[in-house]
This record gives structure tokens, C-alpha cells and sequence, in this order.
């Protein structure tokens, strides 16, 4: 990779974040915003913790200076996180409607999160309902497009939970490929009945505060946000300010089962391996990992069997979704921004809810904030069907 890839802009929203600086202030202090469900009704608000963003979705739209009739919350999530990662980096609205520049997004609920609500306003008894056409989940993307009347490659990325780290390696690729100048890539996911209740049927939430890496874990916690990055060619951003540039990447398929990894982690490492191959850097290079790590009792083990056959002594390594929940579809871009941020503030953030190593492999995160050099940082997303990918930031 001889010309190199630059991030100039990101943008973030999450249970501990409304924007980046927010973001950043919870990291350092190991802020987590796993709560309690309130802005909508479940017979498991209460019962479940979730990581939710305390902004009602009326109120969002509002500030966002959008009539949200036919806007679901997973779109205007990712209209507040695309707007502030365009806002860094400068584009002009003639830049991001350019035909040099594409827009990939990812989500894996989409306007699924207002199933409920589409099947009572579509009966034929009743006018049809406006959300109708967000039920796709290109619907986000759709809106992008009309927006900001987008000439250049549309597309939406849905591989579960790898799905926006995915919308990052196809962002890339299509610079590479010579098919886009830059490219606007991340995703969004809101919270939802349906997520809730297909989650809890895989009997893999938990009743509390999840705990990535730990022997006693017992489940996710389900979170909601939205993540972009905006992707420029270096020589194009010489008076940006950079946080990182797009080093390596990997993806592949263990194909194993539909909800579970191997237990001999080969999609995983697999996809890490193809990372460094891809950066052109041996393992020891990277210094910090940020982790899947859902707190399940398949993926950390799996994860952390993984990690250990490609670098055998695992570098520092933790998992952000003890603080923000699992964001499903966001979760891939809203890692490589806290990534970005680690490599920016040269920090490892903390990490909560660990206490006693896994027997098999005992490997312990951190869990303290640690400043070290980091010039190399993998960022790893797993998801359902065996889709795994790794993305490597460096910091120059």
C-alpha cells in the first residue's frame, strides 16, 4: 500500500457520547453508559441493561432540523454521527454530493426497529404509514443520497456484527481500485424491540453490566449508536488534521454456525492474519488490540484462542462494548474511532467489569488508562455466520 489512506474526520454518538469530545471525556474516565430502557416500552425495561442513548428520538430530529415522518431513529442516529465526522474533515456539501466521493453505510436492524409500528399502520383498514419505505435497510443510505444528492458509489454493508467495519474495508478498496476519491463510511443501529427479543431468545443478554474477558461474563449487553469516518488520499488532506490512517484490513468466513464462532477461532485469526499480511507488518508491530469482545461465552474465548495463535504473547487488548453496549451494526466504525482516538491521545482506555482471568487462556484486558507509544492499533469485528473482520490504524 504505497500511497496511503487518511482519516479526517470522524464522528460518534453512543450511550456514553453525544459527539467526540464527549466520547473522549467518558473513555478516559471509564464512563459506562449501560443502563436501565426508557425510550420505549418493553416487558424488559427493568430487567435487561441496555446502552441507550438518552435522547428521545423527537427531540433528535428536532435537532437535527428534520421532520422525522418517514425517519427512523437508526437514520437520524446516523445522520447526527455522519454530520459532525463531515464537519472535521470540511467537506463542502458540492464535495460529499461529488461523484468522486462514495457513501457506504452500514446497519444490520435498519427500519426494522419500528416493526411494530409498521405492521399496526399497514393494515388496509389504515392509511398507509409513512416509515413503510425505511423499513429496508438501505433506507439510511437512501437518505443520504437524497440529502445531500449524492452522484458517486452508493452502497450498504449488512454482515451483522462486522457490518460497519466492513463499510470502512469496501470504502478503501473502492479508493484503491481507483473508483472513489474519498469515501464516506461507518454505520448506525438503534435500539429495538426486535433486536431486544431476538437477542434474548439466542439467550445471550445479561440480567447486568457485561463483562468482556472475564471468566464469570454471562452475556452482552445491546447498545445503540452510529460511527463514521471520513477516508482521503494523504496528499489530498495536507492541511487536515489526521487521526490515523487505513493500514490494513481483512475479512472472511468461518462458516461454522449461524451464531457462534469456531471454537478453534479460524475465522477470526484468519482475518487477522490478513490484516498484517495486508499493512505488511509482522504481529509484534501492533500495540494495542481493540477487541470484539462481547462478553459471551463463545466469542471471548474464541477471540482470545485467536489472539494468542497469531501473536502468542497478545499485546494490550480490551473491549469498548463494557461501555457502550454492543451496537450491532455501528459497532465496527464506532471502534475504529475510539481506535483512532487511542492512537490520537496515545492512551489505552479502560475497560470495566474484569476480575478473574478466562482458565483457558488467561488473558486480562486492561483496565486502567495506560499512555503508551502506539503507532499500530487492530481493531476486531465478529460477526453472526462467521463474517469476521480486523481493520489496522496507524498513527503515521
Amino acid at each position: 500500500m504505497s500511497r496511503r489512506i487518511a482519516v479526517t474526520g470522524i464522528g460518534m454518538v453512543s450511550a456514553i457520547g453525544n459527539d467526540v469530545p464527549g466520547h473522549l471525556d467518558s473513555l478516559k474516565q471509564g464512563r459506562t453508559g449501560i443502563s436501565q430502557l426508557e425510550n420505549f416500552p418493553s416487558r424488559y425495561a427493568g430487567k435487561i441493561p441496555v446502552g441507550e442513548i438518552k435522547i428521545n428520538t423527537l427531540i433528535l430530529s428536532k435537532e437535527l432540523g428534520l421532520n422525522n415522518k418517514g425517519l427512523t431513529r437508526t437514520t437520524l442516529l446516523a445522520m447526527k454521527a455522519l454530520r459532525e465526522a463531515v464537519v472535521y474533515s470540511a467537506l463542502t456539501p458540492e464535495i460529499i454530493a461529488s461523484k468522486e466521493t462514495a457513501i457506504i453505510n452500514a446497519n444490520t436492524v435498519g427500519g426494522m426497529c419500528l416493526t411494530d409500528e409498521m405492521y399496526a399502520d399497514s393494515r388496509p383498514e389504515t392509511p398507509p404509514s409513512p416509515y413503510i419505505p425505511s423499513y429496508s435497510f438501505a433506507a439510511t443510505a437512501v437518505f443520504f443520497q437524497k440529502f445531500y444528492g449524492c452522484k458517486g458509489i452508493m452502497n450498504t454493508i449488512n454482515t451483522a456484527c462486522s457490518s460497519s467495519a466492513n463499510s470502512i474495508m469496501y470504502g478503501a478498496r473502492l479508493m484503491r481500485a481507483g473508483l472513489a476519491k474519498r469515501a464516506l463510511v461507518g454505520g448506525s443501529d438503534s435500539m429495538a424491540k426486535f433486536t431486544i427479543n431476538g437477542f434474548n431468545a439466542l439467550r445471550i443478554l445479561s440480567n447486568a453490566p457485561c463483562r468482556p474477558f472475564d471468566a464469570n461474563r454471562n452475556g452482552l449487553n445491546l447498545g445503540e449508536g452510529a460511527a463514521y469516518l471520513v477516508l482521503e488520499w494523504e496528499d489530498d488532506a495536507q492541511e487536515k488534521p489526521i487521526y490515523g490512517y487505513v493500514a490494513g484490513y481483512g475479512n472472511t468466513n468461518d462458516s461454522h454456525h449461524a451464531s457462534a464462532l469456531s471454537s478453534e477461532g479460524f475465522g477470526p485469526s484468519l482475518a487477522m492474519q490478513m490484516a498484517l499480511d495486508s499493512a505488511g507488518i509482522p504481529p509484534k508491530e501492533i500495540n494495542y488490540i481493540n477487541a470484539h469482545g462481547t462478553a459471551t461465552e463463545n466469542n471471548d474465548l474464541v477471540e482470545s484462542v485467536a489472539m494468542k495463535k497469531i501473536f502468542g504473547e497478545v499485546p494490550p487488548f480490551n473491549s469498548s462494548k463494557c461501555l457502550t453496549g454492543h451496537t450491532l451494526g455501528a459497532a465496527g466504525a464506532l471502534e475504529a474511532c475510539i481506535s483512532l482516538l487511542c492512537l490520537k491521545e496515545q492512551q489505552i482506555f479502560p475497560a470495566t467489569g474484569f476480575s478473574q482471568t478466562i482458565p483457558e487462556t488467561g488473558l486480562i484486558p486492561e483496565t486502567k488508562l495506560t499512555g503508551i507509544p502506539l503507532r499500530y492499533i487492530m481493531s476486531n469485528s465478529f460477526g453472526f455466520g462467521g463474517n469476521c473482520s480486523s481493520l489496522i490504524f496507524s498513527k503515521s
